[in-house]
């Protein structure tokens, strides 16, 4: 049933990923709606979506906030603009993520290694390594028969420079090369699964400042990142490529110390992805008849015909990542519901012990990942300790469901002469 299930998901994956939408687009409701008229999910597809999985403890007790956080260990993934204002001066971190645990998958797992240091006042540079594993399965062909056996990976390897232009702000670029390997050698209809391999780069920019909110001082930061802006992938000779989870980002954060031993941080973030928003070969025209769908497919091939591509899976990349703010059929209330929220709150007792707590909110019809998020840390010398657990707020099963992830920390100022 395990590996049934590891398939399954492989299976789909691929599907989605080179299928269009086989529903109908209703005006009047604004939305896709199955056969009893009902809205139904649109949710945004793309290629190698391991890269928007959060793998940082810290945030993930916080509802997944980390734009604007001040946790340099694993700014890559977040925003390597932060670097330049991380606390310490260099760092090591290492996160381990159970996958599907509840199913009961030994196997299934994400690893996330990141580091980082400071060059001087104004430089810093970062490196991180991520490898997502699908555990060991066995393929069978259509009829069931043993098609072999394989190990399906997925990995990303990043480097990060930041600089400060100011004294309270800084900009960052990260470089990242990214493999998917699900299936390759497998023969599927006649066609041959590949490797999916993608070049792409992150622009961030970072403010921080100090401020006083009454009797109390602090720090108040905004974090913007565009993040996974790359190359198209295929996972086949198919000349139509997928888009990869290319990313906005906008975060804020705000710190406030209470004494010498209690402080406490709020942080919201706001993430859409930047790929184009899926339609249906079908819509109901204006007398409520089923017919094809205009948008669909404008290139002289109509849907179903020789291509029968999809539009939206055909544009380039910066065709995609611009059109994605306006290309929703639904119009501006659906282009809405692609926003996702993430609310935090962090407290520390004289900077060794943390608590968290975070809410993370995903519209009903684009995913609908709803959860609550609790976590604690520890940071003694220089060793550190996260860990965060995740609460499902909705019937909508996640595979982080009652799962708990580590992050250990390792700070290596205290090596530093003037230390010893």
């Amino acid at each position: 049933m395990k590996h049934s299930f590891k398939v399954l998901c492989i299976a789909l994956t691929f599907l989605a990923f080179n299928n269009p939408v086989k529903a109908q687009f209703s005006p009047p409701d604004g939305c896709i709606v199955d056969a009893n008229g009902e809205c139904i999910p649109n949710t945004i597809l793309g290629a190698l979506p391991f890269l928007r999985i959060i793998p940082d403890a810290a945030s993930g007790a916080m509802g997944d906030a980390g734009i604007a956080t001040n946790n340099g260990y694993n700014a890559l993934h977040f925003n390597g603009s932060k670097l330049p204002f991380a606390e310490e001066d260099s760092g090591l971190s290492f996160t381990y993520t159970p996958w599907l645990r509840n199913l009961g998958l030994n196997d299934v797992y994400m690893a996330y290694l990141s580091g980082y240091m400071k060059m001087d006042e104004f430089q810093s540079i970062g490196a991180s390594l991520r490898f997502f594993s699908l555990g060991d399965i066995n393929f069978t062909d259509i009829e069931g028969a043993p098609a072999g056996s394989g190990k399906p990976r997925e990995w990303e390897a990043a480097i990060g420079y930041a600089r400060k232009l100011s004294p309270n702000f800084s900009a960052g670029l990260t470089a990242k090369y990214m493999v998917s390997n699900l299936a390759s050698g497998q023969i599927v209809q006649g066609i041959e699964i590949s490797s999916a391999t993608s070049f792409a780069a992150d622009l961030s920019l970072t403010y921080d400042n100090d401020i006083v909110l009454g009797a109390y001082d602090g720090k108040l930061r905004v974090g913007l990142a565009l993040t996974n802006i790359g190359s198209k992938v295929t996972y086949t000779n198919n000349p139509t490529r997928d888009f990869i989870p290319t990313n906005f980002g906008l975060g804020a954060a705000l710190e406030l110390n209470f004494d010498e031993y209690n402080s406490m941080t709020f942080a919201l973030d706001i993430n859409k992805l930047m790929i184009p928003t899926p339609i249906p070969s079908k819509i109901f025209d204006e007398n409520g008849n089923i017919e094809d769908n205009p948008d669909y497919d404008r290139e002289g091939d109509p849907a179903g015909g020789p291509d029968g591509v999809a539009d939206y899976r055909q544009k380039s990349l910066f065709s995609g990542i611009l059109g994605s703010w306006g290309d929703a059929q639904g119009g501006f209330s659906e282009e809405l519901q692609e926003f996702n929220y993430s609310v935090g709150v962090e407290y520390w007792y004289d900077k060794q012990f943390a608590v968290r707590l975070g809410y993370y909110y995903e519209h009903p019809l684009k995913g609908a990942r709803q959860f609550l998020t609790v976590g604690a840390g520890l940071k003694y010398n220089v060793f550190g300790f996260d860990i965060s657990y995740l609460v499902p707020t909705n019937n909508v099963r996640n595979p982080l469901d009652n799962t708990l992830r580590f992050t250990l920390l390792f700070d290596f100022d205290v090596f530093r002469p003037d230390d010893l």
